[in-house]
């Protein structure tokens, strides 16, 4: 029989690798690009478009050109079939045109304005504000939820505790991750970000209640005097349910990151990357902690520290 309790210390080690790696690129992003993660269009203010060259032009000519014309600064993704989306600082509809004609001149390109999005710096930061608050809020929800669900449970404070802990670690490392790209690749994030991290919330939540609830069903049956041995055997009985669930939803997304182009590609990254560290947590983490909380085993929790008792 699998003994996921037992093997916790391995577990919480893996997190904390991550954890420490995502601490290391959310600094060293900081003190490049004076911030923790590299903001796109909806958090830093500025314009977004979408120029579809014919004939198609190379990503380098376009950033040289830009650069020629004075926007060293934009940052440039290739949607594919001459699509390119750029970011750049704020720059009026007209301004816009100016500079796409510019282009089309030196590119000898025709080029056309598909999309174009204006955020002022003003309005960036009101956006950052409300996509904090919406994380906070959530998470303060969903442990009050799982306090009210587990209220007939011994200290159901400690239930809600731990699962917001799990899914708090989960948002940690997606935003770590997303550090490390946009330090190492360049890669914005955007208001379907926060979008994402709240579907992330809410799939990893789902998880382990639907652990926490097999759990809550053997503490009733008595199958063990030992809450360890009762956890450990409600995460197996969970677990096909857990993987399956994960499995069904990482094709829909894989096929979306493929095929689903590239304004959204980063929005199902969040989604495929939430999906398997929620599973992972669910079946790894949360109910480990409540084994750890419960036996008062704060050692565990420290990469490899001696195991008592």
């Amino acid at each position: 029989m699998m003994d996921f309790v037992g093997k916790k210390q391995w577990f919480f080690f893996i997190s904390w690798i991550l954890i420490i790696i995502g601490i290391i690129s959310l600094i060293v992003s900081q003190v490049q690009i004076k911030s923790p993660l590299r903001l796109g269009t909806d958090f830093a203010g500025g314009t977004s478009m979408i120029l579809q060259f014919s004939p198609p032009v190379e990503q380098s000519q376009l950033r040289e050109e830009m650069a020629g014309l004075g926007y060293a600064e934009a940052t440039i993704q290739n949607a594919g079939e001459g699509n390119f989306i750029i970011h750049t600082r704020e720059i009026t509809p007209d301004e816009a045109r100016a500079l796409v004609g510019q282009l089309e001149t030196e590119l000898d390109s025709q080029i056309e304005i598909t999309d174009y999005y204006f955020v002022s710096g003003t309005v960036a930061a009101k956006t950052t504000r409300n996509a904090i608050i919406a994380v906070i809020i959530a998470a303060v929800a969903m442990m009050f939820y799982i306090v009210w669900a587990f209220r007939r449970m011994p200290k159901p404070f400690r239930w809600g505790s731990c699962a917001v802990i799990a899914v708090i670690h989960n948002v940690f490392i997606i935003v770590g991750t997303f550090s490390l790209l946009g330090w190492i690749a360049g890669v914005e994030i955007d208001a379907l970000f926060i979008t994402g991290l709240l579907a992330v919330v809410g799939y990893s939540i789902n998880n382990t209640v639907v652990v926490f609830d097999r759990i809550r069903e053997n503490v009733s049956r008595h199958i063990s005097p030992d809450f360890a041995e009762t956890v450990n055997d409600s995460l197996i009985d969970t677990l096909g349910r857990c993987i399956n669930t994960a499995l069904t939803t990482l094709f829909v997304l894989l096929a979306l990151l493929l095929f689903g182009g590239a304004t959204i590609q980063y929005f199902v990254l969040v989604l495929l990357l939430g999906v398997i560290i929620g599973t992972y947590s669910s079946v790894c983490i949360a109910g480990q902690l409540l084994v750890v909380w419960e036996k008062e085993e704060w050692r565990a929790l420290l990469p490899f520290a001696k195991r008592t008792g």
